[in-house]
């Protein structure tokens, strides 16, 4: 369990890609505080570190996270979100948030605002429903609250501290991100179509 507030941003080392799987190895600030197991969200997906070295800590890509991420546009060079799990009496602010990617969308609108930067991103049909204004929704492991939405757009303001603590500064227009919507709204979207199809 995470709570979508960054921890530190790594760089992309490598990406090899095995077959249908792949294997990314990332530069991590924290890298000497992890074991072999241990989970780290990765522009919000969870992943399980798989190796620590001088040159690194790996991580495999499944054939299905390569499916359903952006993990396999990473190339070497790029930044990544990152946030260890949720340990037991942290505080918790951010949201609930799983590390199950659920779509992924595209950035359709940055530019900054003052102090602050407007980042919009579209949202797949898969998604409109559960997502509601002032909602929370993760993006790339960034626990936003939606400030507007338009369509298939969700429009967020992002204050000085996310963007200065985030990928967000190095962030293009057309760039894929991870998207992970909030539990509670799937679990009652779920809850709901169960219901009504009973009646």
């Amino acid at each position: 369990m995470f709570t979508g507030l960054v921890e530190a941003v790594g760089t992309v080392l490598k990406i090899e890609s095995l077959g249908d799987q792949a294997r990314l190895t990332l530069a991590l600030p924290f890298a000497h505080e992890l074991a072999l197991g241990d989970s780290v969200a990765t522009n919000g997906c969870c992943l399980t570190v798989a190796a620590l070295g001088e040159e690194g800590t790996s991580f495999d890509l499944l054939a299905q996270t390569l499916r359903v991420t952006s993990l396999g546009e990473l190339r070497t060079g790029s930044h990544v979100n990152l946030e260890r799990a949720l340990q037991v009496g942290d505080r918790f602010g951010g949201h609930f948030v799983q590390g199950h990617i659920d779509t992924v969308g595209k950035i359709v609108r940055l530019e900054k605002d003052g102090q602050d930067h407007i980042l919009a991103v579209s949202l797949p049909l898969e998604v409109q429903q559960l997502c509601i204004d002032k909602g929370s929704i993760t993006v790339d492991g960034i626990s936003l609250t939606i400030a507007e939405l338009s369509g298939d757009t969700a429009v967020f303001w992002i204050t000085p501290h996310t963007w200065a603590h985030t990928h967000l500064q190095s962030a293009v227009l057309g760039q894929a991100v991870n998207l992970e919507v909030d539990l509670l709204a799937k679990y009652v979207a779920k809850l709901v179509t169960a219901r009504l199809a009973l009646a």
